[in-house]
């Protein structure tokens, strides 16, 4: 099983990449082979088409996910027999300076099942400052958190993969 991590922060690796690499440190420990990326790498469109499951992690400003991951799911095509990320599993991670901004999950979450028609993994996970230790790495608690939402995120894409019938689920509109 693949399950790419896609960093949305605009500023380069840092605690929202430490993040996701926890969602998949928990994905990897379950057995499934697992990469993160940037959301500019020349090849993250294939990469995301090639995967059973997506992690997408974003920072949050103004209490939404960033332009940069936005620009990222423009991309994505939704086109009839051409939509990656119709029917895949995926896990939203946003981290952001304070508790009060974690609403913000809930935007993506809608974009990706109503507009992709992915299957998102519920409850979103969203870390704030309190959350992380010294060099940017995620608290104990955090940590395990996370490891467990990689874990359940192989588990859904397991049931989504032996299914008649989630994985060909499509927007309606």
């Amino acid at each position: 099983m693949r399950v790419v991590g896609i960093d949305g922060s605009p500023h380069g690796p840092g605690k929202t990449a430490a993040a996701v690499a926890a969602v998949l440190a928990g994905a990897a420990s379950q057995g499934a082979d697992t990469s993160l990326v940037r959301h500019d790498d020349q090849d993250v469109l294939a990469r995301i088409g090639a995967a059973d499951a997506v992690v997408l992690g974003s920072p949050t400003y103004r209490a939404s996910h960033t332009a940069a991951l936005r620009t990222l799911l423009e991309r994505i095509d939704r086109k009839p027999g051409a939509e990656p990320l119709a029917g895949t599993p995926v896990a939203v991670v946003m981290t952001g300076a304070s508790g009060e901004h974690f609403l913000g999950t809930r935007d993506l979450s809608a974009t990706l099942g109503g507009f992709f028609g992915t299957q998102v993994l519920s409850p979103d996970l969203y870390f704030h400052v309190g959350d992380f230790e010294g060099q940017g790495r995620l608290g104990r608690k955090a940590a395990e958190l996370a490891a467990l939402h990689g874990q359940a995120l192989v588990e859904l894409a397991a049931a989504v993969q032996g299914s008649a019938a989630l994985g060909r689920l499509r927007p309606v509109v």
